[in-house]
């Protein structure tokens, strides 16, 4: 950040949906329920699959780690999201405004690549079953995971300084709910063409590369199932892959839309909207999407239910 002395702006004003004050309470309620039931229910899997031991496999330790990202993302945004739709004029200092991009962008770019690594893994259990438990063993595993948490790392680290390197002169109103990379370039009283060209190469590529995997590993998947020859047993591989291709569309049709198009036609209230599909949807969603439909989950949490509740009050 060795051009932050530049800036003669100290906070930004965070503009939500100011345009529509007789909605901001209304808003404030729905955003504030969707809030906790996404805490609980990613904490929910996260508890569950943490104290079950037959949930101790990549299936479901994948999605655990996607848990966690869920969680960590909403409480990166949903906290100044309710100050935003609470208050006349919320502001956020320039430091604060670094940390939430920050974070927003590790989150993000995690949940890229652990999508891309469920893929694989769904490939391998269902394109071959017999030699899953050496394709996806442990050390595997382990390796998909650090990697999807150390590539969102690295980008995350190269991107948020290269933003606020620029000097902001002002104004200081950011027309966004959070402080995202495309709201917050727009105020840089600076070129900043050449930060846009390696912005779009490296989002596509974070959004890309996964996206190729996951491509590649369902047409795969695909074909395996058609090959199956009991109807059940094609009912059952598709159910293990459709809560998964469920997530994959919400979050990269929303997000490549916002971070693949930074200077975009769309309008403000338009790219709003948008963020708000992939960091308030789908965290809620993804909860209600992978336990609804996976009967070993609902087991798990059953059985949990009745050992910590049910007999502590009979």
């Amino acid at each position: 950040m060795k051009r932050h002395n530049q800036s003669s702006v100290v906070e930004f004003i965070l503009l939500g949906f100011s345009n529509f004050p007789e909605l901001q309470a209304q808003l404030f309620g729905i955003f504030l329920v969707i809030y906790l039931v996404t805490l609980m229910g990613n904490t929910v899997i996260i508890i569950v699959i943490s104290l079950d031991q037959r949930l101790h496999v990549p299936m479901y330790l994948f999605l655990q780690n996607l848990s966690v990202v869920e969680v960590s993302f909403s409480a990166v945004i949903m906290p100044e999201m309710l100050v935003v739709l609470s208050t006349e004029k919320a502001t956020i200092s320039f430091a604060g405004c670094f940390a939430q991009m920050y974070f927003i962008l590790l989150f993000g770019g995690t949940e890229c690549f652990l999508l891309g690594a469920m893929a694989y893994d769904r490939f391998a259990a269902i394109c071959h079953p017999l030699s899953y438990p050496v394709i996806m063993n442990k050390r595997v595993f382990m390796n998909l995971v650090i990697s999807s948490w150390a590539l969102g790392f690295t980008m995350t680290t190269v991107q948020t300084p290269w933003v606020f390197s620029f000097p902001f002169c002002g104004p200081n109103e950011i027309n966004h709910l959070s402080c995202e990379t495309p709201p917050v370039l727009e105020l840089a009283c600076a070129d900043t063409f050449l930060f846009e060209i390696y912005a779009f190469t490296g989002t596509l590529l974070i959004i890309l590369a996964p996206f190729v995997l996951i491509l590649l590993s369902y047409i795969w998947i695909l074909f395996a199932i058609l090959k199956m020859p009991s109807t059940m047993g094609r009912q059952k591989a598709f159910s293990t892959c459709a809560s998964h291709l469920i997530s994959v569309t919400l979050f990269y049709g929303t997000a490549s839309m916002t971070y693949l198009q930074p200077k975009s036609s769309y309008s403000p209230e338009t790219k709003k909207l948008m963020s708000l599909s992939y960091s308030l949807l789908t965290p809620l969603l993804n909860p209600l999407i992978y336990s609804l439909r996976n009967s070993e989950m609902k087991r798990a949490f059953m059985k949990l239910w009745r050992r910590k509740v049910v007999s502590h009050i009979v």
